[in-house]
């Protein structure tokens, strides 16, 4: 067996006990849906005057029945589709628009807002080394999805490449734009990626709120999941796919995932 053979069967195994492991009996009640968009932001950006769409699914398999608050759809069985529309302006800049959508367990289809986006990534070297950035977002969505209609978020991007690793995490700061929206929120989000093939990685995705940015609360509180992923290039469009465990009770306890995209 050759040496990039054995690598390959390596990297096979351990994406196969990763798996198990997420799936071992990590057992909890769930009260918040998912997000419209499961993704830890790197360092890609369009070409200036290129622009490209990613599709984002997700699948609540197993979650709560009831709403979190009043108006709010109840998670369980609910599909979001979430076409993201991008346009690159510089070397450094890119801009956004998130059309969000639900279909909900009983059927029904809605149209829950847009957001719109501002991306900037720092000049750096795209093989090896460190990444840092930023995303700005801003939107109007329903009370199906958010508990307030007008809300922000500002998230940092941070990630370093050497060999086949990749990571990446993300700091984010959510607050509203709405009157008596509360307090702004804390979360982090992280991404640990192995290149098996120059076009495939297998890794692992986690995502943490972590309460209000005036007062962190206690790690067993507020939604937080970790996902197994697979990331693959193919010849027109870029995949990421994953499978989503719910690790406290106010996390959807089951989530799939898949964001498929491509440049015109």
């Amino acid at each position: 067996m050759t040496t990039i053979a054995r690598r390959a069967a390596t990297a096979r195994n351990l994406c196969a006990r990763l798996s198990l492991a997420l799936c071992a009996g990590l057992m909890a009640e769930i009260c918040e849906s998912a997000p419209e968009e499961i993704q830890v932001y790197e360092d890609e950006l369009s070409e200036p005057g290129q622009f490209g769409v990613d599709v984002h699914n997700n699948f609540v398999v197993s979650g709560s029945h009831l709403p979190a608050y009043e108006g709010e759809q109840p998670p369980s069985h609910v599909f979001r589709l979430t076409p993201e529309f991008y346009y690159g302006v510089s070397k450094t800049v890119e801009l956004g628009l998130y059309l969000l959508s639900t279909h909900s367990a009983d059927g029904a289809t809605h149209f829950d807002g847009p957001k719109m986006r501002v991306k900037f990534i720092a000049p750096h070297d795209s093989n090896a080394g460190l990444f840092w950035g930023a995303n700005l977002e801003i939107g109007k969505t329903t009370r199906r999805v958010s508990e307030t209609p007008w809300n922000a978020q500002i998230k940092g991007i941070l990630g370093y490449r050497t060999g086949r690793w990749k990571w990446a995490v993300n700091p984010n700061i959510d607050w509203s734009l709405s009157s008596h929206g509360g307090p702004a929120a804390f979360g982090l989000d992280f991404k640990a990626a192995y290149a098996v093939t120059n076009k495939t990685q297998i890794g692992l995705e986690s995502y943490n709120e972590l309460g209000p940015l005036s007062g962190l609360q206690s790690l067993r509180q507020n939604s937080k999941a970790v996902f197994a992923v697979l990331d693959h290039e193919f010849a027109r469009f870029d995949v990421n796919v994953g499978i989503g465990r719910g690790l406290t009770t106010d996390a959807d306890r089951w989530t799939v995932k898949a964001i498929v995209g491509t440049h015109f």
